[in-house]
């Protein structure tokens, strides 16, 4: 548990740093800053494979599926993998919220900051519940794998729709339950009308944001189940994909469509996880296969989206 405490309260402490020291004044963030910060955030995330080479291979943690110190590492930098490249789905989305709402770009980054803290607290109850299902009930892992194998032929298939964050369920439902001012108070989630407290763009933007993560999460959390169900390689690599989220968000969110063939990396990763799940009890994938070919297809999206975009440019 000291471990545990630790690490959560390493991140708090990073958190409050970048909101309290970093990001104290609202401001635009330029691609160059973001582009900083996703280097330092990505650099800190395969720093801590050290670390978990270390908790491993010295007993520091609770290691419920008896793994070797590579044997963590490698399951650990799989998953991180596959979260962040799960997120681009999400920073589009996140986008799309921003537009819908009219929040000014200097603002954002407040947004996402508190939208990281919620988005930690469902992805360490989703991930303990996974968790319990898998150990409990063994069959729930042919659930998740074709959940995610449906997913991906659906992202495959499926004709992309444009998402209305005003015509979503929670909108419309927020709208009943609290008053929602359209006018934007600087930093403020809520302003005072007269007799009445109202929510501000930035709340709802704040809300919408935190329930598309949720529902992104039936995805990803699975993904990296496939990989691993020790709780603390599981926790850590997803929380270091959430941190380094927001930087990514504002240094990929113009560049979005030149990343257009990675959907289908997407869809090649969900499948193999998908996979790797239902065949858990039968065959044990190497991990080198698993963490190499996440590695082939994020590469090959990547490469393909910007030869296509450089021809077409």
């Amino acid at each position: 548990m000291l471990v545990w405490g630790v690490f959560i309260l390493c991140i708090l402490i990073f958190l409050a740093l970048d909101l309290g020291v970093f990001n104290r004044n609202p401001h635009v963030i330029s691609v160059k800053e973001a582009s900083v910060w996703t280097s330092i955030w990505v650099g800190l995330s395969f720093l801590f494979s050290g670390v978990v080479y270390w908790l491993y291979s010295t007993g520091k943690i609770d290691n419920v599926d008896n793994l070797q110190p590579t044997e963590a590492v490698m399951k650990y930098i799989t998953g991180y993998l596959i979260e962040l490249s799960l997120s681009i789905d999400n920073i589009f989305v996140i986008a799309v919220i921003f537009s819908s709402f009219h929040i000014p770009q200097k603002y954002q980054h407040r947004v996402l900051f508190w939208g990281i803290l919620g988005a930690i607290v469902f992805r360490a109850l989703m991930i303990f519940f996974g968790i319990v299902l898998i150990k409990k009930f063994s069959f729930t892992t042919y659930i998740f794998g074709a959940f995610l194998i449906f997913t991906a032929l659906k992202m495959l298939f499926s004709k992309e729709e444009k998402f209305n964050p005003k015509k979503s369920f929670v909108y419309r439902n927020l709208r009943k339950v609290i008053p929602i001012t359209s006018h934007i108070e600087g930093q403020k989630f809520f302003v005072q009308l007269r007799h009445i407290k109202a929510a501000t763009p930035l709340f709802i933007a704040l809300v919408v944001i935190e329930f598309t993560d949720i529902l992104f999460a039936l995805d990803s959390v699975p993904a990296i189940l496939a990989i691993t169900s020790d709780p603390f390689l599981v926790f850590s690599s997803n929380i270091f994909a959430i941190l380094g989220l927001r930087s990514m968000y504002f240094f990929l969110a113009n560049m979005l469509n030149k990343f257009s063939y990675l959907k289908y990396s997407l869809v090649a990763i969900l499948i193999f996880v998908g996979i790797k799940l239902i065949l858990v009890h039968h065959y044990k994938f190497p991990e080198w296969l698993s963490l190499g070919f996440i590695l082939i297809a994020l590469l090959g999206g990547i490469l393909v989206s910007l030869n296509r975009a450089k021809e077409e440019g």
